[in-house]
């Protein structure tokens, strides 16, 4: 099969333009998925996973965050969430969403969201649910329990649980070469600069309370995937109570997907076969329930 990749931008209402990719092929799509990257990296190391999609038979999109990617490298901006800080990037995340929405409208549409950009997801969640047909969180947590002055969590404590690493981002994978890759990188690596960050956890109280998902319709398909290395939810600890209190909240349909040893990039990891195979069952079942219902 031939994929075909292009790319699109989108302007935000402040000016901010969103550059993205999308994976497609000459078949006809059965169903859209959105990918959300992460914190300090891109869009273009999710390429695997969407050429797995169209293989399934999915279009597949990605876009990359305020200060992150191509561009923001150009601009000397890496790290930089702009004035308005995370808030603005959600806002983004919904303007992409919204947009996909509006192409090939009959089509459901699924997210997939990694580590920070399952971060944002969750604020997305309470407000733009209407927009989303189902909803992955990959290395994902509780961001209230995460947050460091709560919690003491330190990103130069990622490594602490790995017995001999050979370099500063082991915590990502066990598979060295994916490792080599991110630092080989000069898209990966950077951290958000402060202001970025604890704008991040401002409204991580927010979201942890029942009443902020009063618009949500409780049957809305999720599903949480980590390792139980993952030193970003340590190893579980910020990872469970997320999935219990979405059940606690009344959400009829949460799955969880835990993998033994795994660190934080489960698409990347030694056993990233296993784990692209589970998430695409995942949304073709969920693309199956919507066209059901629709």
């Amino acid at each position: 099969m031939e994929i075909q990749e292009t790319e699109f931008t989108l302007e935000a209402p402040d000016g901010h333009r969103i550059h993205g990719f999308t994976w497609s092929s000459q078949r006809t799509p059965r169903g859209k998925v959105q990918i959300v990257h992460g914190r300090g990296e891109h869009s273009g190391r999710y390429r695997h996973l969407a050429h797995a999609l169209v293989r399934a038979g999915y279009l597949v999109h990605a876009a990359d965050h305020r200060g992150h990617g191509a561009a923001a490298h150009r601009e000397g901006r890496l790290g930089d969430f702009g004035p308005r800080g995370f808030a603005a990037l959600v806002d983004d995340l919904a303007l992409v969403t919204r947009h996909l929405r509006g192409l090939h409208p009959r089509l459901a549409l699924v997210m997939f969201a990694h580590s920070m950009g399952s971060f944002a997801a969750q604020y997305f969640l309470p407000e733009h649910s209407a927009l989303v047909d189902g909803l992955m969180l990959s290395g994902t947590a509780a961001l209230d329990l995460r947050d460091p002055k709560r919690s003491g969590a330190r990103a130069t404590d990622f490594n602490a649980g790995i017995a001999n690493p050979r370099t500063p981002y082991d915590w990502l994978s066990r598979d060295p070469a994916v490792v080599d890759a991110y630092i080989a990188d000069p898209l990966c690596g950077f951290t958000p600069d402060p202001a970025a960050t604890a704008s991040m956890y401002a409204g991580a109280q927010r979201i942890a309370q029942r009443d902020a998902y009063a618009k949500v319709r409780r049957e809305l398909p999720l599903a949480l995937m980590t390792g139980d290395r993952d030193p970003v939810n340590d190893f579980l600890a910020w990872f469970t109570p997320l999935a219990d209190r979405l059940r606690s909240f009344g959400f009829t349909d949460v799955s969880t997907y835990v993998y033994g040893g795994a660190r934080h990039e489960p698409v990347n990891e030694t056993n990233r076969a296993e784990v692209i195979t589970n998430l695409i069952a995942w949304v073709d079942r969920v693309v199956a329930t919507a066209g059901e219902a629709g």
